[in-house]
């Protein structure tokens, strides 16, 4: 029996990790069993995406097809797992893709679950991620690497956290194309491509050079079809030698073509169509970082994402190490943060939970949202509201993917001041309604604690029917606020723009 003819049963321990690459669309289901994840089945299909990308960076419909037929049969894979057991990612050729949003809509449908773009850098975190619980613990840092088909991720750490990424607009896919496109092999197009990897590196290199890491680890199909390749031939015993890569080098010039290349080494026809461009990459990182020699991990995006999940379902979520990290570089005022977080979370437990998501990631969203709420203070106070979303629409965040990325900075542009119903506008359908939801429960929270006093300020219930809130205060405390109600006056005027009512009294009336 194969892997991909395992049965998969429902059962709270199985979860799935999809990961939309620029060359392959790749599926993995595992069992929890304690710390670990056991494998029970992987699927891979080459769809080849980045190669369907025009000059004008949108997908073709062929490669648009190709991905939705693949996602369908993955889909049918995924019907028994629980919701929150499943993640799935895109990378480089996503972000990229100027029609990525419709083909996006259509990939949730075949699969039946929410798909995520993370930027670079969260790649190249969830590489690391994944290359460190699939390999034996290192003493002293690691230098991880990646060549995917859009971008090549670099990564240094430390046994399992990340310290220093990167992630480079390079990748067995484009690097073919650019420079290989004919079949040919020479060796003066290969030694462009080479220094086209090199001058791509030159920007950060200093940072990932030897004396800066003590194990180099390599993953990604390029480096482990080019570890088999090698190991195959006789050239290295274990692992990627810098004289193996040399050897290899000759071998693929005298083979002279890419349809060569599966007759003469042991590369298979499918990889050998991106072969070349992700072997002048490997090499002039070679060459460029000074490695002598490169491990190979057989975990890498896929095993990061499913770590990376099981830690959110134990409330071991980066994104809040993230959050909290903001806070402190920012120097938001993080008691009076609190005290809103705690306001707007005890509203939300009395509206009702979100349509669109879990309920714990809207109270996670609300939260997060609270706590930075006031980071545009730190530029200028005059709208500091669009100042805080312009960062986080557009800062690396660890752990969040970029459409979280466009909530929370949509949540923290509409908190204050006129309500920007436009705004809301770019986000997708399923979420939108919610978002705005969440955004008139942290706009109340605000409010409410607008004088920053550390006196509690006691939660008013809140009733809601529709679109119609009504905030009801303990008996003569609005009397007793007299700016307080001025406010929520004011604020009844602007939620109109988002075709809501609000209302406000005493307990005694």
């Amino acid at each position: 029996m194969t892997n991909s003819d395992v049965p998969v049963h429902s059962d709270s321990n199985l979860f799935a990790a999809i990961d939309l690459g620029s060359n392959s669309f790749h599926m993995m289901v595992a069992r929890q069993v304690d710390d670990q994840f056991q494998v029970l089945d992987r699927l891979r299909e080459m769809v080849r995406l980045a190669a369907g990308l025009d000059h004008r960076n949108r997908l073709t419909v062929d490669s648009r097809t190709r991905g939705i037929a693949c996602l369908e049969r993955f889909g049918q894979r995924l019907r028994s797992l629980q919701p929150e057991n499943v993640r799935v990612v895109g990378t480089n050729t996503l972000r990229r893709a100027r029609n990525g949003r419709e083909f996006l809509l259509e990939a949730e449908r075949a699969l039946g679950h929410p798909v995520e773009v993370v930027s670079g850098l969260e790649e190249a975190r969830l590489i690391y991620l994944g290359v460190a619980h699939s390999t034996i613990a290192a003493d002293g840092r690691r230098l991880v690497m990646d060549i995917g088909g859009g971008s090549t991720e670099l990564i240094l750490g430390e046994n399992f956290e990340p310290q220093r990424l990167e992630s480079l607009f390079m990748g067995c896919v484009s690097m073919t194309q650019r420079f290989f496109a004919d079949g040919v092999i020479s060796k003066a197009e290969m030694q462009r491509a080479e220094v086209a990897a090199r001058l791509e590196l030159e920007p950060v290199r200093w940072e990932f050079m030897p004396g800066q890491w003590d194990v180099a680890t390599g993953a990604s199909g390029t480096i482990r079809a080019i570890r088999k390749a090698v190991e195959a031939a006789g050239w290295s015993v274990h692992g990627i030698t810098r004289e193996s890569l040399k050897r290899l080098r000759a071998a693929m010039i005298e083979a002279g073509s890419v349809a060569a290349l599966s007759e003469r080494l042991e590369i298979s026809p499918e990889r050998a169509t991106v072969f070349p461009g992700g072997f002048a990459i490997l090499y002039g990182v070679f060459e460029s970082l000074g490695i002598e020699h490169l491990e190979v991990s057989d975990g890498a995006l896929r095993e990061g994402l499913l770590y990376d999940l099981l830690g959110r379902l134990r409330h071991e979520d980066v994104r809040e190490r993230t959050v909290w990290a903001l806070e402190r570089r920012y120097v938001i005022d993080t008691e009076h943060a609190e005290r809103v977080s705690g306001t707007a979370l005890a509203l939300y437990d009395q509206a009702g939970s979100c349509r669109a998501a879990t309920d714990q990631e809207c109270r996670n969203f609300l939260n997060w949202a609270a706590h930075l709420h006031e980071l545009g203070l730190s530029v200028s106070h005059t709208q500091y509201h669009k100042h805080g979303a312009y960062l986080l629409r557009h800062a690396d965040l660890a752990g969040f993917a970029r459409g979280e990325q466009r909530l929370l900075s949509v949540l923290i542009r509409g908190h204050r001041r006129k309500f920007p119903q436009s705004t809301f506008e770019e986000l997708p359908d399923e979420i939108r309604q919610p978002a705005i939801d969440l955004c008139i429960l942290l706009r109340l929270a605000v409010l409410l604690h607008r004088g920053r006093t550390e006196v509690n300020v006691p939660t008013p219930e809140l009733l809601r029917q529709e679109r119609t809130l009504t905030l009801i205060f303990e008996a003569g405390w609005l009397e007793d606020h007299p700016l307080t109600r001025a406010d929520l006056e004011a604020e009844a005027g602007l939620l109109k723009a988002a075709a809501y009512k609000l209302r406000f009294r005493s307990a005694d009336h």
